[in-house]
């Protein structure tokens, strides 16, 4: 019987950079999954990670000719190499899978018509969530606790955008949702709404804990919890989770800080044309 590459599931799963930190544990799913593996790995020290896994390695390149799906789980700024040499050689039909959309949306993909280009990216286990289990209750990455993820079919035939997105749920479950997305949607979101707005925020609370006890001699713990705490309760409150019933001070003293601390044109953070210049950056074009 003839396999049908458009149909949804067990599919041949190239995965290049297979052994690395964050690819050894998408690795390890498709491993335990219904799909075959090829693990490729040229790091030495990645390939005694999936040695020690008990994955075997794929070594030559006769996996080229067998792989349905190939996973770029790569650094970004190695991808453009990498995907000249892989693209020109995969069969017609491949969907290559890129793990972030800051190369494919800073234009370093080849092209090549005839496969389909598809990005995924997990959104992380949620800081409110109904775990119980110790192990996922203290999984911040994903993997073991639940989370959703966000796909794009950047190009290619409508019907590999379910292959795809299967795969990623295989690569990043348990997974409770996994949302649609455009190529450029999903670089707004990363780099844009996660490294680019969050990211900075978090940075400069941490700094103001570091301030509250170098500079004002409050106890560096005191400030921490206190910092935890009431992010707990803001989160909370200004995303839905709990009713939001700040104080009216509260709010006042809100609007007066963010002349503070806020720039006026943050959400250019969020621009396209924005996103598109730190795509590039990320991708080292």
């Amino acid at each position: 019987m003839v396999k049908d590459k458009n149909d949804v599931g067990p599919k041949t799963v190239a995965i290049l950079g297979a052994g690395g930190k964050m690819g050894a544990r998408i690795t390890r799913k498709i491993h335990d999954s219904a799909h075959h593996l090829a693990a490729i790995e040229i790091a030495p020290e990645g390939r005694d990670r999936l040695q020690g896994m008990g994955i075997p390695l794929t070594d030559g390149d006769g996996w080229i000719d067998e792989a349905d799906v190939v996973v770029l789980a790569l650094p970004d700024n190695i991808i453009e190499k990498v995907a000249e040499d892989i693209v020109p050689r995969v069969r017609p039909g491949t969907i290559v899978l890129i793990l972030d959309a800051a190369a494919p949306y800073a234009g370093v993909m080849p092209e090549r018509a005839d496969i389909t280009y598809f990005i995924g990216h997990p959104c992380h286990p949620p800081l409110f969530n109904d775990e119980t289990d110790p192990a996922a209750r203290t999984d911040y990455h994903g993997g073991i606790a639940k989370q959703a993820i966000v796909c794009a079919l950047m190009q290619g035939p409508e019907e590999h955008y379910a292959i795809g997105a299967d795969i990623c749920e295989t690569m990043w479950s348990p997974v409770t949702r996994t949302h649609r997305v455009t190529t450029e949607q999903l670089a707004i979101l990363e780099p844009g709404l996660s490294e680019m707005v969050a990211m900075p925020f978090v940075e400069t609370m941490v700094h103001a804990v570091d301030e509250c006890a170098d500079r004002y001699g409050i106890d560096r713990q005191a400030a921490l919890d206190f910092m935890i705490g009431h992010l707990n309760v803001e989160i909370a409150m200004w995303f839905g989770y709990s009713p939001k019933v700040p104080s009216d001070a509260a709010l006042r003293l809100m609007e007066f800080a963010k002349d503070i601390v806020v720039k006026e044109d943050w959400r250019e953070a969020l621009n396209p044309a924005k996103v598109k210049q730190a795509a590039e950056l990320i991708a080292g074009k």
